[in-house]
């Protein structure tokens, strides 16, 4: 039996419909894939990863990276954050997320990664 139910119009699969973890991940994904303050109404909804991908990775960047996803982490009840770890790959920022589903405590982790060529973030398996 599924605890969050929720709807996504994303097509990644034939379902429409998400549950449990899956829901979690995507209400996360969503502040990610909005730059912040691109939401209307709510200036600050989305992440400052977009604004900051070209710039070198200084530990004072860092610092405002880890701030940011902490921020928006403490804004899904349903998780937890156990651990972050930002890198710097050829063409982005990677993020690696420990995350522990309070309602079953549960752990899983949750790999990012922004791409400055593409503009994209994908989700690494």
């Amino acid at each position: 039996m599924s605890i969050y139910r929720g709807f996504s119009t994303l097509q990644e699969s034939k379902r429409f419909k998400l549950t449990d973890f899956e829901l979690i991940k995507r209400d996360i994904l969503n502040h990610f894939y909005l730059r912040r303050g691109e939401k209307l109404m709510n200036p600050n909804f989305g992440s400052i990863i977009w604004n900051i991908l070209f710039d070198p990775l200084t530990d004072e960047l860092r610092k405002a990276v880890t701030d940011d996803v902490k921020r928006i982490i403490a804004y899904e009840m349903r998780v937890q954050l156990d651990r972050i770890i930002v890198t710097e790959f050829d063409h982005g920022l990677q993020l690696e997320l420990d995350l522990t589903y309070l309602t079953t405590n549960q752990t899983d982790q949750l790999k990012l990664r922004f791409d400055r060529d593409s503009g994209a973030l994908t989700i690494v398996v």
